[in-house]
């Protein structure tokens, strides 16, 4: 009879080159074209001075890159809401907060207003802005849906270019 070979190929190469070439970033979009980057600084500028509370547009950015499967924002996002002080339980509820007690009514309106503009092939329905509506006057609308514009075009740029994930660190928080 004859023996069957048991031992276990070395594939740590193959793999350690399948995972570089998986998620190498394809080029730095900051560096090739500076305008469009302080475009896109522009309106996260205009976002962060919009009178919406910070722990907010946190969750925002959180759901829509949730939405996108962008991990590099999903982990740029979570590290900024947790040194603005945001619980570890919060942000990872981000994804199923329909199910969960820990948002305010506030925070629901946006999140479901989140994943309907971030859906937007589907439309915008009379009920869903109703709802956002409820909880947001008409300047804080704009300024929600900016936010969430925002964050789907950063989630595009990092995905397109393959952001290398991890590699953010958030600034200290200002005493």
């Amino acid at each position: 009879m004859d023996a069957i070979d048991t031992a276990v190929p070395d594939l740590s190469e193959i793999a350690a080159a399948a995972a570089q070439s998986a998620h190498a970033p394809r080029l730095d979009y900051t560096r090739v074209s500076p305008d469009a980057l302080r475009t896109m600084f522009g309106m996260e500028q205009f976002v962060r001075k919009s009178g919406l509370e910070h722990s907010l547009i946190h969750l925002v950015k959180l759901r829509a890159s949730y939405i996108n499967g962008c991990a590099y924002c999903v982990d740029m996002h979570s590290k900024d809401a947790r040194v603005e002080g945001e619980t570890e339980q919060r942000i990872f509820a981000v994804p199923v907060w329909r199910e969960t007690p820990f948002f305010t009514p506030r925070e629901r309106a946006a999140l479901a207003w989140t994943e309907v503009v971030t859906h937007i092939g589907a439309g915008v329905s009379d009920e869903a802005y109703e709802e956002v509506r409820r909880h947001f006057d008409e300047a804080e609308v704009v300024n929600l849906t900016m936010a969430i514009i925002t964050i789907n075009g950063w989630n595009r740029l990092a995905i397109t270019f393959r952001a290398p994930v991890g590699t953010y660190q958030p600034p200290s928080k200002a005493s």
